[in-house]
Order: structure tokens, then C-alpha cells, then sequence
């Protein structure tokens, strides 16, 4: 796949200060009090301490720009998997346009609020980042029909089997990620880059205030951009 800028979704429990506890303390004390009880089990520090089976520490980024928030991607894995990573080790999932990347976000917000039957109307906040890709990813667009399977839009998770499978073998043939037609928003292209290292030049986008219903669609009306 040729170099370019995508849009990238975030989800909104990564955090520039490394942890979204920073949110509820009024002071740097109290930030680093809440890190210390928060590093017995966040996912993003124990790989960065090489103490995570699916990810090595070799594998993470230091130094850079937002690297926790790409750590974080690849070790805050979903209990079930996404559709290209399993539960032990996440990926960077990107939409090539920011309306993709809404759409996605939004899907997956809302099926969070039906799972637990939630009545509300729920407002969130979510950072839009951007990065660069330079480098060869798995192909998943044309229509084939071989690449269905992969691209189921539900049952959640039980649609992930297949794709989860696909991602494990490229993964251990060395491939560096897939690129494939947005499920959630026709004619959106995504991307799952499945190493942190590839994600390069990250940088702040727009920040996005959603409002989501379990029993409304969502609509690009229910999504605008706020100051940072």
C-alpha cells in the first residue's frame, strides 16, 4: 500500500497523559499517586515492562509523539478481540477518511450501550488522531468473494472468528497488517496496522463530541467537532 495520511479513530479510554486517571485528579501529586495504583494492572505499562505474553517490549514505541497512545492500541486488547487481533495482543485500526473513522467509533460506542440496555442518550468526547503508513498491507478490497467471510458485519464477537484466524497466520508470516472495505460505513476503507513501529508521524487531529442512543441510528448529525 502506498504512503498517505489516514484519519484514525481512537477509542476514548487512551489518554495523551498515559493514563485517563489524569482526568480525575486536580494535581501532579495526585496523578502520580494514581498511576502507582494504576500500574499493577494497566495493560500499557505492564508491556511496556515486557510483562505481556502477546507483545513484546521490543515491539512498543519510546520517545516519540504519542507513544502511549499507540502502545496502548496494541496492548489494551478488547476481552474478545477486534475484528483483525486477538485478546492478547490489539492493532491500530485507521479509516482512510475521518467519516469512516466516525462511523466506526459510533458503531461500536452504541453496541456497548445495548449490551447493558442502557436508556440514555450517552455525549462522549473522543481524540481524532492522524498518521503516515509506508508499507505493505494485506489486501481485502476488490469484491472477492473469498474475502467475506472476514467482513461479516455480526453476530459481535462470534464474526471475528474467521478474520481473527486470517490476522494470527499473517501475523506469523510477518505481514505487516490488512487493508479492507469499512463494515460499519459503505465505501469507507480501513486499515489494522499490526505493529506499533509502522505507525509513524502520529499527531492530533480534531477532538469529537458524540452523542450516541442505543435505539437511535446514528446519523454524521450526532457527531461534532469541539475545542481541544
Amino acid at each position: 500500500m502506498n504512503s498517505g495520511e489516514y484519519e484514525l479513530s481512537s477509542e476514548p479510554k487512551y489518554s495523551e497523559e498515559g493514563t485517563v486517571l489524569a482526568e480525575l485528579a486536580d494535581s501532579e501529586a495526585e496523578i502520580r499517586g494514581l498511576m502507582e495504583l494504576d500500574g499493577a494492572s494497566n495493560a500499557r505499562l505492564l508491556g511496556e515492562e515486557g510483562r505481556l505474553p502477546g507483545i513484546g517490549v521490543h515491539e512498543l514505541l519510546y520517545g516519540v509523539a504519542y507513544s502511549q497512545i499507540v502502545n496502548a492500541s496494541f496492548t489494551h486488547a478488547s476481552p474478545y478481540g477486534g475484528r483483525f487481533n486477538s485478546n492478547r495482543r490489539g492493532a491500530w485500526y485507521a479509516g482512510l477518511e475521518r467519516a469512516t473513522s466516525i462511523a466506526e467509533v459510533a458503531f461500536h460506542q452504541r453496541e456497548q450501550l445495548c449490551e447493558i440496555n442502557w436508556p440514555d442518550e450517552e455525549v462522549f468526547t473522543c481524540p481524532d488522531y492522524l498518521a503516515d503508513f509506508s508499507t505493505p498491507f494485506h489486501d481485502l478490497r476488490g469484491g472477492d468473494r473469498r474475502y467475506r467471510k472476514f467482513l461479516k458485519p455480526e453476530p459481535i464477537p462470534a464474526c471475528y472468528a474467521e478474520s481473527q484466524r486470517l490476522a494470527a497466520s499473517l501475523l506469523e508470516q510477518g505481514a505487516n497488517g490488512v487493508v479492507y472495505p469499512s463494515v460499519r460505513r459503505a465505501g469507507g476503507t480501513c486499515v489494522a496496522c499490526f505493529r506499533p513501529a509502522l505507525v509513524y508521524h502520529v499527531r492530533r487531529g480534531a477532538k469529537l463530541e458524540f452523542r450516541v442512543h442505543a435505539e437511535t441510528p446514528f446519523t454524521a448529525g450526532r457527531v461534532r467537532a469541539v475545542k481541544n
